[in-house]
């Protein structure tokens, strides 16, 4: 298998990915409007901020609209491999995008991402730091070892030397957020940017920068896309000013 490198889109390229992908005359809906329905494979803890970039994308690109299938990164590339049709996918870790490098098109680095402790209020168990979460009969979450948040919490908490026992591994990392936001854990990992969607449903304590990691969010049209030019000019758009805008204001950081 070949591994394409995964590179943040430069000014130039972008621009002529967006023209070409704005003066397509391909679109060619099925309900027969002209309209053109892209379908985009997303990590689900893209869900908040992409819902609303897909109402941004199609007030600035007429005729074309976006939806999404939110799920874990290595769901997303299961349904790549079982040829479930869609036009992009968005995963949370260039490895997972790799993985899947001969179904897609060269992948672009759109966003950057870090991991933070979430508890329930009140913090019943007392966690503050890392070390807290090896405390005996903490109800600890994290994501599954295979969903990129579950690897970055892995490595994370190597790097700091704590050995845990969670009572639960998530599909996703929404999962693990929704569990502490119900009080059904004491403590998860999660992205910053979920901490932030749950508002005051969770208390956020952060990770250390030498203990952290940083994940990249890499995008790529599917080389199965029936609309090419319109899905390339999405993933081009999602490195546009505008779509930063909408990345930063939910919390993550941008190349």
């Amino acid at each position: 298998m070949t591994v394409k490198k995964i590179r943040p889109l430069a000014g130039a390229a972008l621009s002529a990915v967006l023209l070409a992908g704005c003066g397509s005359g391909d679109a060619d809906s099925a309900n027969g409007t002209g309209d053109t329905s892209l379908t985009v494979l997303a990590a689900a803890s893209l869900t908040d901020v992409f819902t609303e970039a897909a109402d941004r994308f199609a007030r600035e690109h007429e005729g074309v609209t976006v939806e999404f299938s939110f799920a874990g990164s290595q769901e997303l590339a299961a349904q790549i491999r079982q040829g479930v049709p869609a036009d992009a996918v968005v995963t949370a870790d260039t490895a997972t995008m790799e993985s899947v490098a001969e179904e897609t098109g060269e992948p672009a680095v759109i966003a950057h991402n870090e991991l933070v402790i979430v508890t329930p209020p009140g913090n019943p168990a007392g966690v503050e730091d890392l070390t807290d979460l090896a405390q005996d009969g903490l109800r600890l979450v994290l994501a599954a070892p295979e969903v990129p948040a579950g690897r970055y919490g892995e490595e994370i908490l190597d790097r700091a030397g704590v050995n845990v026992t969670p009572v639960s591994q998530e599909p996703n990392v929404r999962a693990v957020l929704g569990k502490v936001r119900l009080g059904e854990a004491d403590a998860g990992l999660v992205y910053a940017t979920d901490a932030a969607s749950a508002g005051e449903d969770v208390l956020t304590f952060p990770i250390p920068a030498e203990q952290n990691v940083i994940a990249a969010y890499p995008a790529a049209v599917l080389n199965t896309s029936e609309h090419p030019d319109e899905a390339a000019a999405f993933v081009a758009w999602l490195g546009t000013e505008p779509a930063r805008e909408l990345l930063t204001a939910a919390g993550f950081l941008t190349p």
